[in-house]
């Protein structure tokens, strides 16, 4: 017999019963039940539900044994009795009579309890990770992960593409976030920097010949923590693509996400295709470029009907500015005066002067003070352009869209929420195309880039090469071959067709304020291999932690991320970030200048 187990426990079945195993796991819980003691025994594949009799050599030990001690037990299996079947085991039907216990170590006091989902302090569930990991749901998470990425890794494969290691340690890039700094030993003064992506690696082996990579790549950016993005590090399924324009990759990407989330979906929906939004169109409808399409809610332009109208505290700023907006959100079903006033009430505490609206009653008329203003020919005109009917409400914002579309957008989920319109039993994709190649920098008082910097602009080559950078209407006009992946409202990937012309670079670096020193510096190996014949590529990157969030049900990462920081990037059970010794900064040739 195996010195630790014949079977696992999550194996036994009926067919086993009357046979002689040996099982080896964790003291899930003890019950006494009038002189029967139950063991609860756990381990990575199930549970198994061992009895142990005041006539058992074994009672005496099974008195002792405490919760995670780790323990073997050799048994006989039997059947259980109709009445104490568990339906919900899928060792449910038999038992273990125990004949001996090896203790195999022992667990002191817990700092929290492994048996049942209690919720723990962050900093608890941190330190103690490794028994967190023991609990039932996080267990399954992170088993779930693991399915996932196999199931990417196959579906990448199927679709012709090949999986390639690229560099952890590289030069440090001026874009995107902070880099992780690591010092050279080799080289005094000089650093290396972990990669935020690998996205001059993977540009570069398309230049290299390969024609269809993938990596389930690490990657490293030195910024804060958010629900659903984790501190320091995070994997995505990184991609990249030649002799390819925009849709090849939508077609290729597409059916790979499509039928992933369908394989893990267990009864929810899933998008059948993913529709396609320009950017613009996003920020008006929705409010984002992040657009939860579970809600039905889409916001409108209704200035026009505000012009010159009795309201005063819209007219005015529209008469004054001409770039000022109102934008309707509808509120179907929520015309009642007391969901609009919690609604006024809510956007208050955002910092908002409150938030308009008009309300239907049972009859159709308007009810608000909106509607009194503006009379009940702009109110029906109103509610004409936006389809509402009796019982429905609809909000108003009124200003510069670019200051108040992140407030709309917000406004617009929360009534979403508040009246039960999303469908929670759905994954609703999208893509977000055309974004702006470059921004306005009001601090700076600069263009610079909106999105990617080794995008391709959506812009006729000869007539960019010829852009006077001082033409800032034009160029903040110009859109990028840049697309993301949006699913429920989370940005799963970013991705664009690359600039593969090392003239049209050069140019769309200037415009952004950078000279050739600075392309020559930071990105000399990629400007240096486009000049030796560079096919047209483009490439995506989704989120393998965010995917994985979704299709667990969860909200925050640390949930499906085996080992997580807290919100100030430390690893509570590790004690990372740590001191190190006067030798090893030595070595590195460091001297600390620390804040007092």
């Amino acid at each position: 017999m195996h010195r630790y187990r014949t079977h696992t426990c999550g194996d036994l079945r009926t067919a086993n019963v009357g046979e002689t195993v040996r099982v080896s796991g964790w003291v899930h819980r003890v019950r006494d039940h009038g002189g029967l003691l139950f063991i609860d025994l756990r381990d990575h594949y199930g549970l198994t539900q061992c009895v142990a009799d005041p006539d058992s050599a074994a009672f005496k030990l099974a008195e002792m044994v405490r919760a995670e001690w780790v323990i073997r037990i050799d048994g006989e299996v039997k059947a259980r009795t109709a009445e104490t079947i568990n339906p919900n085991l899928p060792t449910g039907e038999v038992e273990v009579f125990i004949r001996e216990i090896e203790v195999l170590s022992q667990a002191g006091e817990l700092p929290l309890p492994v048996f049942g989902d209690q919720e723990y302090p962050e900093e608890t569930r941190l330190k103690y990770r490794f028994l967190d990991l023991r609990r039932e749901k996080l267990h399954q998470n992170i088993m779930k992960r693991s399915e996932i990425i196999s199931s990417i890794r196959r579906r990448m494969r199927d679709a012709g593409f090949f999986e390639f290691q690229t560099p952890i340690l590289t030069a440090s890039s001026p874009e995107g976030a902070r880099d992780f700094l690591v010092p050279s030993r080799l080289h005094p003064g000089k650093f290396y920097a972990l990669p935020q992506a690998p996205q001059q690696f993977k540009q570069l082996t398309m230049i290299a010949g390969f024609d269809r990579y993938f990596q389930i790549a690490p990657c490293f950016r030195d910024e804060d923590a958010r629900a659903d993005r984790s501190p320091g590090e995070f994997y995505q399924l990184d991609i990249e693509m030649s002799f390819v324009e925009q849709e090849d990759v939508f077609n290729a990407v597409e059916p790979v996400m499509r039928d992933l989330f369908v394989e893990f979906a267990e009864g929810r929906t899933v998008s059948g295709s993913f529709p396609r939004i320009p950017y613009a169109e996003a920020i008006a409808k929705y409010g984002s470029d992040k657009p939860d399409l579970r809600n039905p809610i889409e916001m409108a332009d209704v200035t026009e009907h505000f012009r010159d109208s009795g309201f005063k505290v819209f007219a005015s700023q529209i008469a004054a500015d001409p770039t000022v907006e109102v934008w309707a959100i509808p509120a179907p079903t929520g015309g009642s005066r007391a969901f609009c006033d919690r609604m006024n009430s809510w956007a208050q505490g955002e910092g908002q002067p409150g938030l308009g609206y008009i309300f239907f009653r049972d009859d159709g008329e308007g009810a608000g003070p909106i509607a009194k203003n503006i009379g009940p020919e702009r109110t029906e005109a109103i509610r004409d352009r936006l389809r509402l009917g009796d019982n429905d409400a609809v909000f108003f914002v009124c200003g510069h869209p670019a200051k108040h579309h992140v407030f709309a957008g917000t406004a617009r989920q929360r009534i979403g929420r508040e009246l039960k319109l999303i469908d929670e039993n759905a994954f609703a994709f999208c893509w977000i195309v055309d974004f702006p190649m470059y921004e306005w920098n009001d601090d700076l008082k600069q263009v610079e880039f909106s999105h990617n910097p080794f995008s391709m602009p959506n812009y006729d080559h000869e007539a960019f090469l010829a852009l006077d950078p001082s033409d800032t209407d034009t160029i903040l006009s110009i859109k990028a071959i840049q697309y993301d992946i949006v699913c429920n409202g989370i940005e799963l990937s970013s991705g664009a067709i690359r600039n593969h012309k090392p003239e049209i670079m050069r140019k769309a670096f200037a415009i952004a304020g950078h000279d050739e020193s600075v392309l020559t510096d930071k990105f000399g190996g990629m400007l240096n291999a486009l000049q030796y014949g560079a096919p047209p590529h483009g490439g995506i990157a989704p989120g393998i932690d965010r995917i994985v969030m979704l299709l667990c049900g969860e909200e925050n990462l640390r949930e499906v991320t085996l080992f997580p920081m807290n919100q100030r990037a430390e690893d509570l059970m590790m004690r990372a970030p740590s001191e190190v010794g006067a030798r090893q900064l030595g070595e590195l040739h460091i001297r600390l200048n620390l804040p007092e």
